[in-house]
């Protein structure tokens, strides 16, 4: 079955209608190489509305407030209809220790400085962005409430924290009766299955939609890496990693594994007509868990071709064959306790599982 941005799914437990594609903008408002032009970020965002599609991603981090200031300006006249999503913990004002982190101050002043730069006077999704080990969840939790009960933000989510963390604030919130968590990012891909074990078990369980970031591993699954870029020296400017194939490389995503899982993609999309990154973005979608991957393009052609990742139909046979080259190993407890030995406890009768697993 295909789908079209208009085709609204629930985010988590709540009655927000999001598209089941999100609009990534990390590219937008940078100077950086890798970054996208005002023009063609226009163009994507215009065409990303035109066709129904409703859930804009940023962060106060990206671009050092860019980004957020142009979807500030590109959302103009039609802010009610969108979904904004935006992210506050990294670091804004380097040197200064309140200035990063998970707690109520750096949150509170990051959502103030969030609401100018985009030029509203809510944000619909506020997301811890990563976890920062030091913060005390009640801290957290509470700070969020009271910014939902100030109508300053809508929802709240969390993005690159522990599962069990993520698990226990959930609970938290609800013994409390504070607002909880509806969203959770985390990356997921073919290359990146190890999330299945905890956290998309968890997300299902707690009532999160899972918003997957980089469903291409940084462009590896697109096609565009071959095996002599593994040899290729990590090149850095006075800013830091010089390309997006210097962060891969640096991060551990393009590897011989990767290359591997690759090729199958681009097999498998050869026979169906469509591209190596449509398929490896609509391959998230089949996960019950996943409510709307994040699409990230450079370039307008880029954004087009990722957005016919929602007309592709696998075969039960494609779908096999992509599992069996990407599976990831369960670990403990899993591997005690889904073996043979283990069914024992049930003496021989046979108990149906709760559904957690890729369709």
């Amino acid at each position: 079955m295909t789908l079209g941005l208009d085709d609204y799914r629930l985010l988590g437990r709540s009655g927000l209608r999001v598209s089941p594609l999100s609009l990534g903008t990390m590219t937008f408002g940078l100077s950086a190489g890798w970054g996208s032009s005002d023009e063609d970020a226009r163009r994507m965002f215009d065409r990303y509305v035109e066709l129904g599609g409703n859930f804009i991603d940023t962060a106060n981090f990206y671009g050092g407030g860019g980004s957020e200031t142009l979807v500030g300006q590109l959302v103009q006249g039609q802010r009610h209809r969108l979904v904004l999503a935006t992210k506050y913990s990294l670091t804004m004002q380097p040197g200064d220790p309140n200035a990063s982190g998970n707690h109520r101050k750096n949150m509170i002043r990051s959502v103030e400085a969030s609401l100018r730069r985009l030029d509203t006077d809510f944000i619909d999704l506020l997301y811890l962005h990563i976890w920062d080990n030091r913060t005390p969840v009640e801290e957290i939790l509470r700070a969020f409430d009271d910014l939902v009960r100030a109508g300053k933000i809508l929802y709240a989510g969390i993005s690159d924290t522990p599962a069990w963390q993520v698990s226990r604030m959930q609970a938290i919130a609800d013994l409390r009766g504070w607002s909880p968590l509806v969203a959770l990012q985390i990356p997921y891909n073919l290359t990146e299955r190890t999330v299945e074990r905890e956290f998309m078990p968890m997300a299902l369980e707690m009532g999160l939609g899972v918003l997957p970031w980089a469903p291409l591993a940084g462009g590896v699954l697109s096609g565009k890496y071959a095996r002599e870029d593994l040899d290729a020296p990590i090149e850095t400017t006075l800013g830091g990693l010089a390309s997006r194939k210097a962060i891969n490389l640096a991060r551990g995503r393009l590897n011989e594994r990767a290359l591997g899982i690759a090729d199958a993609v681009k097999a498998i999309a050869g026979e169906m007509g469509r591209t190596p990154a449509q398929v490896a973005v609509a391959w998230t979608l089949l996960h019950p868990a996943v409510v709307s991957p994040l699409i990230g393009a450079r370039t307008f052609a880029q954004f087009e071709d990722n957005l016919a990742a929602l007309e592709v139909a696998f075969s039960d046979e494609q779908v096999r064959r992509l599992d069996a080259i990407s599976r990831v190993e369960p670990c403990f407890p899993h591997d005690m306790i889904d073996n043979d030995i283990a069914k024992g406890m049930f003496g021989g009768v046979n108990v149906e599982k709760p559904r957690r697993e890729r369709r």
